[in-house]
């Protein structure tokens, strides 16, 4: 698969990442350790470099599938994880202060099997700890050698400039696609000036742009889909005017949609590189042929204006969560 690299320090990983938190965590039952183990380990045969988890995602329990899961094939991959809210709850609040965040990479140094986090981000800004606290905590890490590159989840222009300032931000994770495009206004332009990766999270839309979820999905009682607003079954009823002409974009180009959402996002930029996560094998093997189709120019503004006056219905968040983000 074709390589692309995560800020200027070249965090080379590949094109398509693994978001791993769908295998034991958020959307229903737990995938069979067994099956969720074979299919990270077939994610890699395929070129896959970039697995994504975090403590919170469980918690604890996808960073524990994940490290033996790659343990044998650490090698040949890049292992990204996350600290953040307290006490592993995203129901908690949140808490990056120093001492934590030692404890927490400490932690998940253990569960991921391995002696460096390659990739160790902050999941959600804190707002009472100083980003520049934060920073050059992970920073002091990085000397140490337990933590290889920082990242951001979820922050704004100004916070990126300010952490980036006091340690190199290799990359940002929010979520992007063709149904969320807040990003353009305001965070990737301050991420190509700085030179920063985007890791774009639901790049599938929580799987709605697949065009395998409509008005009629059930979800199950534990699938945190069900307190979206984007998720309502009115929401999915009017959103399904995007998801038809995703498809009727996709047919032209003999690619299933979550392909086409994949190729428009790997278009943006260079330096984008998208994690979508799955728990069947052939959702994987689809997500990373998505990695060799080409949109043009020409494609890309097919694709603006296909969709250009479709507006999409319900908000990403509800309030709680939504005044979590850094932005």
């Amino acid at each position: 698969m074709e390589k692309r690299t995560l800020g200027r320090d070249g965090l080379e990983v590949s094109a398509i990442g693994f978001g791993c938190m769908g295998l034991s965590h958020a959307y229903g039952p737990a995938t069979d350790r067994a099956e969720a183990i074979a299919l990270l380990r077939h994610a890699v045969e395929r070129g896959v470099t970039v697995f994504d988890t975090a403590e919170v995602y469980g918690p604890f329990t996808n960073e524990e599938l994940v490290g033996e899961a790659l343990a044998p094939l650490r090698e040949q991959v890049v292992i990204a994880t996350k600290f953040g809210f307290r006490d592993a709850d995203a129901n908690a609040g949140l808490d990056s202060r120093p001492a934590y965040i030692r404890a927490v990479a400490e932690a998940s140094l253990r569960r991921l099997r391995t002696d460096r986090i390659d990739l160790l981000y902050q999941h959600r800004v804190d707002p009472a700890v100083p980003i520049e606290d934060v920073a050059g905590t992970v920073g002091r890490l990085v000397e140490e050698g337990k933590v290889l590159h920082f990242g951001l989840s979820e922050a704004g222009s100004e916070t990126i400039r300010r952490a980036h300032a006091v340690h190199p931000v290799a990359a940002l994770q929010s979520e992007y696609s063709l149904w969320w495009r807040e990003p353009e206004a305001s965070v990737m332009p301050v991420l190509e000036e700085l030179g920063i990766g985007f890791v774009p999270f639901s790049p599938l839309g929580r799987g709605f742009l697949t065009g395998a979820i409509d008005a009629d999905t059930p979800f199950a009682s534990d699938d945190f889909r069900n307190s979206l607003p984007r998720f309502s079954v009115e929401a999915r009823r009017a959103n399904q005017t995007l998801v038809d002409r995703i498809a009727a974009i996709a047919v032209g180009k003999g690619a299933t949609s979550a392909q086409i959402a994949l190729a428009w996002l790997l278009a943006r930029k260079p330096w984008i590189v998208p994690i979508p996560g799955t728990t069947k094998r052939r959702r994987l093997d689809e997500n990373i042929a998505a990695a060799t189709i080409e949109l043009s120019p020409a494609d890309l503004d097919a694709i603006d204006t296909a969709l250009a006056d479709v507006a999409v219905h319900g908000d990403r968040y509800p309030p709680e969560r939504q005044r979590q983000v850094g932005r």
